[in-house]
Parts: structure tokens; sequence; C-alpha cells
């Protein structure tokens, strides 16, 4: 599991801010003593430069959807999407330290929404025969328990637990899809599912 660069936001948020800081007033005092120094001027490109690595930091710690990821089947494809959604939401409440309280609401509408995604495609999955039916549900029970032990961290460091947990959704769903529900896929396609 990739650990993200700045396990406890708010020193991680202190260190950003204080390195602006100092840049602003390095580059202000600079620009007072002597305007054409090259230090100044680097200071300057560094201060500008920090929204662009903001951008290319955080853009790291989202999903995207990519064409790759489909399973041919347009209802599981748009739950998939929503998954994708959620975890992105969960994201952003870790990165920008909303409340406790955003936090649980976005993790709670995810292992909801993962439920109910769960319930539809094992659904499919055993109304279709599928043979594979009884491993792809074990998997997502050891899914939810790992969740489940994940989460249990909660209570001893916050932060943490809900970094983990968000970097296991990602990468576990990412593999979920382009493993075993890609193995269904084909089955269920030629049977009539869309």
């Amino acid at each position: 599991m990739r650990k993200t660069m700045c396990q406890n936001k708010k020193m991680c948020m202190f260190g950003v801010s204080l390195l602006i800081l100092t840049l602003i007033i390095g580059a202000i005092l600079g620009l007072l003593v002597n305007p054409s120094s090259p230090v100044t001027w680097a200071l300057i490109a560094m201060l500008l430069f920090i929204p662009f690595l903001h951008k290319k930091w955080s853009s790291e710690q989202y999903l995207e959807w990519k064409d790759d990821y489909s399973v041919g089947i347009d209802s599981i494809d748009q739950q998939h999407k929503k998954l994708i959604n959620l975890i992105n939401q969960l994201q952003t409440a870790i990165d920008y330290s909303t409340s406790r309280e955003f936090e649980q609401e976005a993790l709670d509408e995810l292992v909801d929404y993962t439920k109910t995604h769960f319930t539809y495609e094992e659904g499919l999955l055993r109304d279709n025969g599928y043979p594979g039916y009884e491993d792809h549900k074990v998997q997502h029970e050891k899914m939810f328990k790992k969740v489940e032990e994940v989460l249990s961290e909660y209570q001893h460091d916050q932060d943490s637990a809900m970094s983990n947990a968000v970097e296991f959704l990602k990468v576990w769903l990412i593999k979920h899809i382009n493993g075993t529900d890609k193995e269904y896929s084909s089955y269920l396609i030629e049977r009539g599912v869309k």
C-alpha cells in the first residue's frame, strides 16, 4: 500500500505554510536589498512554481476513470465510476482537513454504496449461473474485512487510519475491476447482460 507524502495533515500544512512564508519574506527582502539578484528571482520563481507542484501532487492522489477499466456492461461501469468518485470524495475530505464528521460521512457513503454495488454484482452473477460466483463473493467479503481492520485503527490514529483506508480502497478497486470483474464480463455479455 502506497503511503501518502504527508501522513500528519497538520504538520504537513504547517510545513508548507512555513515554506511559503519563508519564500515570500526572502523575495520581499531580496527586492528591497538587491532587486537584480538572481537569488531574489529564484525565490519568486519558486513561489510561482508552488501551485503547479500542488496540482501535480494532488492529481496523483485521485483516481481517474480509464476506458481500460470498462467491463463492457454499462450498469457495472456506471457503478464503478461512482465508486471512483466516492473514493475521490473521501480523498478530498482527508487532503483538505475537513471535519471528522465530513470524513466519516464520506466513508459511510462509500461503504454503503460499495455494499449496494456488491449486492447488484453478486445478484447478476448468481442469476446468470456464473461458475465463479462463490469465489467472487468471498473476495468482496475479504475486502470488507480488511476495511474493518484498517478502520479499527481509527480509535488510535484517525489521520493514518483514514489515509490507509482510502489507499487500500483505491488499489483494491482497480485490481478488482481489472482482475475478477473482467473475468465475468464476457460470461455475462454472452448471456445478454448489458
